[in-house]
């Protein structure tokens, strides 16, 4: 059984409000990303006098998002607190996004009181049942002597295992009741056992499907970086030479410059990698959890391959795709197992020799214009100026997949993107929280848009807290991806998503104190770029782009990995 304690460094006095404060100061927490409202007025009051830094948000998707930002980038639990009803409610995109890629959160909301549960108070939501579906776990405090053990539990069950959001719904009444003191708490929780170690007769059977494979592929996820496995990876891949596709949101965990590495694969991954997972003969999946965007159509998917598939969820193992070797388990650990085995080596130079032969006649290309700027050299010229080591947050979109094909990441955890969830409204907030995990990094923000409309009031966050993140719009005037979608299967039809009016970003940038520009030509970007890039400052760029450039290749629905479109030839 997994019993955890906590020893309190001082004895609490007052009430339940200051119980939690107490608490989170017990969790290490430095950071919490909020609004108040009625029903957490007292857990704001005991904030007050808190050495806990409360970064105000302008509305709680906002908060949340920048939560999941900070999450991604430090790796501790992002911690959001917010009061009953809307302000709940306004949380469940974010716990809906985070719950779809893992990202370990603790969030608080604040609910009317007990005695009035059940009867439409004013501002009640019952929280607890409609994100039940959304978090790992859920909890309704019922008694103040039980926070503690609830806010322990919490941050174990949401930074451990495969992570996660985790809910605590606390009734305001009883958090202003009479406190217990904070002395040694145990918490024993027998049905949560999150796996680490490996079965060992799996590992050896995937070693000897690896000395017997002529044609292996790694197709690393975010499982690589949730268990900072990045390290293990590259020794594994070189051990072997093993050729290494990366999905959307494990790009980093494999640096992009090396040899080995092919690509992302996918909708919009590139060619090799596709190829690759369409002709390889073993494929080892280390942390990624098999999505249709990543598939595409599943009886074409991988049809020569025998399936590995290394993961610390066992529900994910087989749900998707047939699995012949299955290996549940942290990354590291059974990378670490992996390591300490050997397999017979396999003369694979003919392999990668044809894989060599796709990089080279098949690359990512786009087309230029004298009268527009390409959103890909955007991209380009971006890395260049941030020397390819910024952190790089995105919505979704276009300019999502112009990102993840152009901007080439060498180490872990510099993306921050919404993968299953598709959150537009994602990609500015979680950049102040990136922002705010790692002070001294370079930080952008790509955005859409018509993503960036969702959560701008975000920007007086960075002229209140003198946070130097670059915002760059991607702007092409439209919903770009649903643009691209209605040209190609809906013939030319542009229903609602080209924008016949938009505000003016400069405008809107400097009336909340940021420096803004606006860019349309390569030069511009190039001269602007060596500008402002490293400096540190908040800017706002508004990047003027083809509005009818689209992203290619793509794999339509229904259609397999190997049916790509828009493969320049």
């Amino acid at each position: 059984m997994a019993i955890l304690s906590i020893l309190a460094t001082e004895e609490v006095t007052g009430n339940g409000e200051d119980l939690f404060i107490q608490s989170l100061k017990q969790e290490g927490v430095e950071i919490l990303f909020g609004y108040p409202g009625g029903a957490v007025l007292g857990i704001y009051d005991a904030l007050y006098k808190s050495p806990i830094k409360h970064i105000l948000a302008r509305h709680e998707q906002g908060a949340i998002h920048a939560a999941e930002g900070y999450a991604r980038v430090s790796g501790k639990p992002g911690v959001v607190l917010a009061t009953s009803g809307p302000g709940a409610t306004n949380l469940v995109t974010g716990i809906a996004d985070a719950m779809m890629d893992s990202l370990p959160l603790v969030i608080f909301t604040g609910q009317v009181a007990s005695h009035v549960l059940g009867t439409d108070a004013f501002q009640e939501a019952d929280v607890v049942g409609m994100t039940t579906p959304i978090t790992k776990h859920n909890y309704q405090v019922k008694k103040i002597g039980d926070l503690p053990r609830i806010m322990k539990e919490a941050f174990h069950i949401a930074s451990t295992g495969r992570p996660g959001p985790v809910l605590v719904d606390i009734p305001k009444d009883l958090a202003a009741d009479p406190a217990v003191p904070l002395l040694k708490i145990e918490v024993d929780l027998p049905g949560y056992q999150p796996l680490s170690d490996s079965d060992p007769l799996h590992v050896k059977h995937l070693m000897e499907a690896l000395g017997n494979s002529s044609k292996p592929l790694i197709l690393a996820g975010a499982g690589v970086l949730h268990a900072k496995a990045s390290e293990e990876l590259l020794l594994f891949s070189e051990r072997y030479n093993l050729p290494v596709a990366h999905t959307l949101l494990g790009l980093g965990g494999f640096p992009a410059e090396h040899p080995l590495f092919l690509g992302m694969a996918g909708m919009h991954g590139c060619y090799t990698a596709n190829m690759a997972i369409s002709e390889c003969d073993l494929l080892i999946n280390i942390g990624a959890r098999f999505d249709d965007r990543l598939t595409g159509n599943l009886a074409s998917f991988a049809p020569f391959a025998k399936v590995a598939h290394i993961d610390i969820d066992p529900s994910e193992i087989g749900k998707n795709v047939e699995t012949h070797l299955p290996v549940a388990g942290d990354a590291k650990a059974v990378l670490t197992a992996i390591l300490n085995q050997r397999a017979k080596n396999q003369d694979l130079q003919s392999w990668l020799e044809h894989l060599e032969n796709y990089k080279r006649d098949y690359p990512y290309w786009h087309t230029e214009t004298e009268e527009f700027l390409s959103p890909q050299r955007l991209i380009e010229l971006v890395h260049k100026h941030t020397n390819g080591d910024a952190i790089v947050t995105t919505d979704v979109g276009q300019h999502q997949m112009w990102a993840a094909q152009y901007y080439a990441f060498s180490r872990p955890n510099r993306w921050v993107t919404s993968g299953g969830l598709g959150t537009m409204g994602f990609g500015f907030p979680a950049a102040i929280g990136a922002q705010l995990a790692e002070p001294e990094a370079a930080v952008v923000s790509l955005a859409g848009d018509g993503g960036f409309q969702m959560t701008l009031q975000e920007l007086i966050l960075l002229k209140e807290w003198n946070l130097p993140v670059k915002v760059l719009i991607v702007n092409n005037g439209s919903l770009g991806m649903v643009r691209q979608w209605q040209e190609t299967f809906y013939g030319k039809r542009f229903s609602q998503s080209v924008f016949s009016l938009q505000p003016d970003f400069l405008k809107l940038a400097e009336s909340y104190g940021i420096k803004a520009y606006r860019i349309s030509t390569e030069q511009e970007a190039e001269t602007l770029f060596g500008e402002v890039l490293s400096d540190r400052e908040p800017v706002l760029i508004d990047c003027r782009v083809n509005p009818a450039e689209n992203v290619y290749p793509m794999v339509a629905p229904g259609k397999g990995l190997h049916e790509m479109i828009g493969v320049k030839t």
